[in-house]
């Protein structure tokens, strides 16, 4: 593919952004043919395998388990992934309630707008018990309702960490005889733990971004900006059935973890760092390569070495029962042991984070995160030195726990020079 070719894929992409006043006809794009390495990419859809109905009802028994051990007698979610997570269901948040509540004992219940409520069932199912409102009545006090006909009078509820503040605060307002709490220790130890069925989806996603890498990277031409080889990895996710997105920085400008977003061009002996991934059914992956076209330079290849032996050491740490904080101690060491410290001064950030359904999640492999590590748990382990004005190295895979300790979902890379 040309540089022209990608340039006006992208600006196609882009041209409904000009505001309507501005009268100007928008030129057709004529279809982009892919590079080879990408065109060949195929589907991998079905390899992604819906949960069974026993998925969730495991997930409410854990839910319920974790209610008992916390005191707390029911838990309220609003639109968003844990929603999803216990309740199959895609719903986004506005400024009317619509919030799913899920008690220590007896049947879950929704709270929704009246106008919403087919859609809900739509989604839901049928039978579940739906308490509906309509604009000028309040959802507090009817969600209150629901609970106090379920027998708490003066229960303890836990918000999702995610619910909006006006939504924690008008069931209190309207039920001054409940008491609010956190819901975190509900659902994040709900949410930690991968069963079989949430890992065997993480693979394939880590699977298909890394696929879209390295058939990026085999059409990487000198001259392409960021953006544009941006697009080739996008394009290489959704030719295997799946959406995602990927952020590139070139040379100085990998330096800043997170990046730029103005146009860098890829030359000959530049860094090239591509973070992000894909979502399969939900969940996510979160690769990070870091490559250089043509010959890096000795500084370029041995920082990329120290940064790999770091990885490698906080793979090597992770364990259950081993505190989150000392994955994070284990890779820190590796890399102030090579004269890029103390502390946050090259490796700018945590070792990890937890993933799932959302990109970063609980818990996190960070100083001062006391979290035993459990079975089952997934984090990304991601290190980095970043040498402002000159370059920056970070290798990210994902791992999961096992009873013998972690494994990546993906191979390390062999290299510097590939993915």
């Amino acid at each position: 593919m040309t540089r022209n070719q990608l340039t006006r894929r992208l600006f196609a992409q882009t041209a409904l952004t000009v505001p309507l006043f501005a009268q100007r006809p928008v030129p057709e794009s004529p279809p982009v043919q892919l590079p080879p390495a990408v065109a060949a990419l195929k589907s991998r859809r079905a390899e992604a395998r819906p949960f069974a109905p026993a998925e969730f009802e495991a997930r409410m028994e854990r839910a319920r388990q974790l209610m008992t051990d916390n005191k707390i007698d029911a838990i309220c979610v609003a639109g968003g992934t844990t929603l999803r997570y216990f309740a199959n269901l895609r719903w986004g948040n506005s400024e009317r309630l619509f919030a799913y509540v899920i008690p220590r004992k007896g049947q879950p219940f929704f709270i929704s707008p009246s106008f919403e409520e087919e859609r809900a069932r739509e989604q839901a199912g049928q039978d579940v018990k739906i308490w509906t409102w309509q604009e000028d009545q309040d959802p507090y006090a009817l969600l209150g309702e629901g609970l106090r006909g379920l027998g708490l009078s003066s229960a303890t509820i836990g918000m999702e960490e995610k619910v909006v503040f006006a939504f924690s605060d008008g069931l209190s307002r309207s039920n001054p005889g409940f008491k609010i709490t956190s819901a975190t220790p509900i659902t994040a130890g709900c949410r930690a733990r991968k069963s079989p069925a949430e890992l065997a989806l993480m693979k394939l996603a880590n699977s298909v971004t890394l696929e879209a890498y390295r058939a990026a990277w085999q059409s990487v031409q000198e001259g392409m900006n960021n953006r544009e080889f941006a697009s080739l990895i996008e394009a290489g996710m959704s030719r295997q059935g799946f959406p995602g997105g990927v952020s590139v920085q070139v040379g100085e400008w990998s330096a800043l973890p997170h990046g730029s977003a103005r146009p860098q061009p890829i030359r000959e002996g530049t860094i090239v760092m591509m973070d992000d991934g894909c979502t399969v059914e939900g969940y996510q992956s979160d690769i990070t390569r870091t490559v250089v076209l043509g010959k890096p330079t000795d500084k370029m290849r041995q920082v990329w070495e120290i940064v790999l032996k770091a990885q490698s050491a906080a793979l090597a740490a992770a364990k259950p029962g081993v505190p989150c904080e000392a994955v994070d101690a284990a890779a820190r060491k590796v890399i102030e042991d090579a004269g890029y410290g103390p502390g946050y001064q090259y490796f700018t950030h945590r070792v990890g984070h937890g993933i799932g359904m959302d990109g970063h999640e609980w818990p996190y492999l960070v100083k001062g995160n006391k979290t035993p590590i459990q079975t089952g748990m997934t984090f990304s382990d991601e290190p980095g030195i970043y040498i402002r004005g000159e370059f920056g190295v970070r290798h990210e895979d994902c791992m999961f726990i096992t009873e013998a300790g972690a494994e990546l979902f993906t191979p390390q890379p062999s290299s510097i020079g590939t993915i």
